[in-house]
């Protein structure tokens, strides 16, 4: 009795060594993957940096660097964090590869498209943010600037400020995603959504009060593509569900139509497995 248990501790820690060793190889994966991007990326980090301050650089015509270092750690810090975000599909699929085989398959078939939406969602939301919400953004903050103030921002600054845009966009994009998670795990149903929706516009111009720079124009442009977002999230929930009832219906039909076995039969198939045991 004590070498079964200490052979099912063993067994135990032995599986437990194999899923830290598995995680282990996916952690030096992602990193080899964000490294691999990195040293591509850095020979054109003057480059990149040059395409990233555009936007501001076409109102303000210059920039400083108040740091010693900044004109070097600025642009290795870009070209690191541009790698993490290129990066990202591959550390998703580390991740969803250490986790899938402890999910059933109906798990399976929900995380996989959610991942790649969700993933797209974040790209076109920092692309939002460079494309039309910079533009407007620092055009109007170099309009309002007072009279014989020239504006010069310092690109230490200037990183931080763009990378709470992109993050807080990027965020903001997932509006669909989180609203097919919550119908999925049963919170909410699309009918409530609905009926929440004036709370939910409310809701995204407080969010956009606190994560854009205190103008109207910048909050505004966070708010409706939210509200827009949960347009889509209602949308993609309903045929969710659609879908879900569907796969419900299909696999109790075809648990109706397996044959019964009787109680004799079964009786018969203990018998014949006892018989078969070892004596």
């Amino acid at each position: 009795m004590s070498n079964k248990i200490l052979g099912d501790g063993e067994g135990a820690e032995m599986g437990l060594l194999s899923h830290l060793i598995e995680l282990r190889d996916r952690l030096l994966r992602m990193l080899l993957a964000v490294g691999i991007f990195f040293l591509c990326l850095f020979p054109f980090s003057k480059t990149i940096w040059t395409y990233l301050s555009e936007p501001l650089t076409r109102h303000a015509g210059t920039m400083q660097a108040i740091d010693i270092a900044s004109p070097f750690l600025i642009p290795f810090k870009v070209c690191l964090l541009l790698s993490v975000v290129l990066a990202a599909p591959v550390l998703l699929y580390q991740i969803w590869a250490f986790v899938a085989p402890g999910l059933y398959r109906h798990e399976k078939r929900l995380v996989t498209p959610l991942l790649v939406s969700s993933t797209i969602l974040f790209y076109l939301g920092m692309a939002f943010a460079y494309f039309v919400v910079f533009p407007l953004v620092f055009g109007f903050f170099n309009r309002v600037a007072p009279e014989g103030v020239e504006v010069i921002p310092d690109i230490g600054r200037y990183l931080d400020f763009i990378i709470t845009i992109f993050i807080a966009f990027g965020i903001a994009f997932e509006v669909p995603v989180a609203t097919v998670l919550l119908v999925a795990i049963g919170v909410t149903t699309p009918d409530d959504l609905v009926k929440k929706r004036p709370y939910f516009i409310v809701c995204a111009f407080i969010v956009g009060m606190f994560l854009t720079p205190p103008d109207v124009i910048s909050q505004t442009l966070l708010a409706l593509p939210m509200w827009l977002l949960y347009e889509v999230g209602i949308f993609f929930s309903r045929i969710f569900l659609k879908r879900k009832k569907e796969f419900s219906e299909e696999a109790e039909a075809r648990y109706n139509s397996e044959p019964e076995i009787s109680p004799e039969d079964e009786a018969a198939a203990d018998e014949l497995s006892n018989s078969d045991a070892p004596k």
